[in-house]
């Protein structure tokens, strides 16, 4: 079993980095990920059904890991949230106050947007990729981005309108 691996291992790792670097297009990550392909490959030796190729079944492991590590990523968002709108939190009583005001105000607004946009800043605060926002409603990843983008605009505007002052 151990020469079955490591044949395996020095016949496809170079595919499967190529694969990997092809999909992400950063040296470290692709390596990152096919270590981690091999090691599920190692894991998972037992339900290799042999009707498909090895290396179609590592390339098949290498695209799962893949996606996985976009989902962990996504989870992750890199854009500003709603609750950055919110100043930082204080000790001074007055202060909690006018935060849960603003907290309170922000979420009235949120209500006057219509349901999709509602629901995809609502994932968006959750952690989804707009990938992921795109796929639930039915739109691109691109509208996905400018309806979050206008709408925060939009209540951000409205608050400055109103007075509410933020960094």
């Amino acid at each position: 079993m151990q020469e079955l691996l490591k044949e395996l291992f020095c016949t496809n790792y170079k595919d499967v980095y190529l694969y990997l670097y092809g999909l992400c297009h950063d040296g470290a990550l692709a390596e990152e990920l096919a270590a981690e392909t091999f090691l599920e490959a190692v894991r998972s030796i037992g339900s290799f059904r042999k009707e498909a190729d090895a290396k179609t079944w590592l390339f098949s492991i290498a695209r799962h890991r893949w996606h996985h590590w976009c989902r962990t990523k996504s989870r992750r968002p890199k854009t500003e949230e709603l609750s950055e709108l919110l100043p930082a939190d204080d000790t001074q009583p007055e202060h909690r106050a006018a935060n849960r005001e603003l907290a309170d105000r922000i979420r009235r607004l949120l209500q006057k947007e219509p349901k999709r946009t509602q629901g995809i800043l609502k994932m968006r605060m959750e952690g989804y990729s707009f990938h992921e926002i795109g796929a639930k409603y039915g739109i691109s990843e691109s509208s996905a981005r400018v309806i979050e983008f206008r709408a925060k605009n939009k209540i951000r505007e409205i608050l400055k309108k109103e007075g509410y002052e933020y960094e």
